[in-house]
C-alpha cells in the first residue's frame, strides 16, 4: 500500500498528530526505496528565517522525505499568524490559491514516487470566505477534491473524537474521496478509555485501521 498510493493526511481537529503520522508514513517510504515526498499546502504559524518564513510541520515533513524541494513548492501558502487558515490568509492580505496548491502538486508528482499530504486543522477548516452569508465558503475539503487523492483519517483519541471522526468520514465520502483508512493517535494520557474507543471506531469507521511500523532509532 505504501508504494503505490500518494495520500492526503486529514485529521478530526488540530493537534491530533497528523504531522506525526505523515512524517512516519514518509520515513517508512524512505526506508523501502520509493522516492516519497512531503507537502503542507496550507500552513497557518509561522516564523520569519533568513530564508523566509518556514512553517515546522512542513520543516518535519521536508526532513522525512527523499525528495529535495524548493520549500515554495511544497509549502505553497504560508502564513505568519497561527490561526485557522482563512483568517491568517486574510492578515496576510493573500488568498489561498486552490490552482496554485494543485500546480505545485503536480510539479512534485513529477519529481515523486508517492506524495503524502498533510492537511491543516480539521476537514472543514475554512480557507476563504463565502460568497454570501449563510454559505460554507472553502475549505480543507476542496484542497483535498482539488488533488483527488485518497485520505487517511487520524483520530486523536480523547474524549469526543468518536463524534468528529464519525462526521468526518462521512464527508469525506461525501466528498467523493476514498477514506483509505485510519489511525487512533493516543493524544491524551489521561484518557483511560482508548481501548474501547477505538472497539468502537472499528465498529463504525467504513474504513480499516492502520498501523504504523516501528522504526529503528536514529
Amino acid at each position: 500500500m505504501y508504494k503505490t498510493h500518494s495520500l492526503f493526511i486529514a485529521g478530526t481537529d488540530t493537534g491530533v498528530g497528523k504531522t506525526w503520522v505523515a512524517s512516519r508514513l514518509l520515513q517508512t517510504l524512505v526506508r523501502q526505496g520509493v522516492r516519497a515526498a512531503g507537502m503542507k499546502p496550507v500552513a497557518a504559524g509561522a516564523g520569519i528565517t533568513s530564508d523566509g518564513l518556514r512553517n515546522d510541520d512542513a520543516l518535519d515533513l521536508a526532513a522525512a522525505g527523499n525528495v529535495r524541494l524548493p520549500y515554495e513548492l511544497m509549502n505553497p501558502c504560508c502564513y505568519p499568524a497561527a490561526t485557522s487558515p482563512h483568517l491568517a490568509a486574510r492578515m496576510a492580505g493573500i488568498s489561498i490559491d486552490l490552482v496554485a496548491i494543485k500546480a505545485a502538486f503536480e510539479q512534485i508528482k513529477r519529481r515523486s514516487d508517492v506524495i503524502i499530504v498533510e492537511g491543516a486543522g480539521g476537514w472543514l477548516a475554512p480557507v476563504g470566505d463565502p460568497p454570501r452569508p449563510g454559505e460554507r465558503g472553502p475549505t480543507m475539503e476542496d484542497v483535498a477534491k482539488a488533488l483527488g487523492l485518497p485520505v487517511l483519517l487520524v483520530v486523536g483519541l480523547r474524549l469526543g473524537c468518536l463524534n468528529h471522526a464519525l462526521l468526518t468520514a462521512d464527508a469525506v465520502l461525501r466528498a467523493g474521496l476514498p477514506l483509505a483508512g485510519w489511525i487512533g493517535n493516543p493524544i491524551d494520557p489521561d484518557f483511560h478509555d482508548q481501548s474501547p474507543y477505538l472497539q468502537s471506531l472499528h465498529l463504525r469507521l467504513p474504513a480499516p485501521q492502520w498501523m504504523l511500523p516501528e522504526l529503528p532509532a536514529g
